[in-house]
């Protein structure tokens, strides 16, 4: 069993390319969509242009993803996505776009988030709330220390 969350997401006409199958620039906006419709579930959005909770104002500060092989047409297919590390105001995610049935993965890459402090828009601790709300989603729970 992977760690994280798979959110069933539809590809359609407009996220194909001249050869029918998805864009590559679309696939960052799967993973996108996804992780923002699983956070603003939580109640990490935006809303009337302002964020919901601070920790809602974070940056990509890396991003990496391998092709596998092509997503062809339109149709439903799988996000995955989880935490593998989560630190003082960072955030590690590992993702792989799978096909409906989660036997092909069209996908795979790395996103990494800064949480930035809403005024400064300097790197800012993630608050206690959102460590929280992350947990489902942390690849390896670290243990406490006695």
């Amino acid at each position: 069993m992977m760690p994280g969350h798979v959110e069933p997401f539809t590809v359609h006409f407009d996220d194909l390319d001249a050869m029918g199958i998805v864009h590559n620039a679309r696939y960052a906006v799967f993973l996108e969509r996804a992780l923002s419709r699983w956070w603003g579930e939580r109640g990490h959005s935006f809303a009337g242009g302002r964020p919901t909770t601070p920790d809602a104002v974070h940056a990509v500060a890396e991003y990496s993803i391998s092709y596998k092989t092509p997503v062809r047409g339109m149709g439903e297919i799988g996000v995955h996505f989880w935490i593998e590390t989560l630190g003082e105001s960072s955030a590690v995610y590992g993702f792989r776009i799978l096909s409906c049935d989660g036997g092909t993965v069209h996908a795979e890459g790395r996103r990494v988030n800064v949480k930035l402090d809403p005024r400064t828009l300097r790197p800012a601790p993630w608050s206690e709330d959102t460590r929280r709300t992350a947990a489902p989603l942390l690849a390896v729970v670290a243990e406490e220390v006695p």
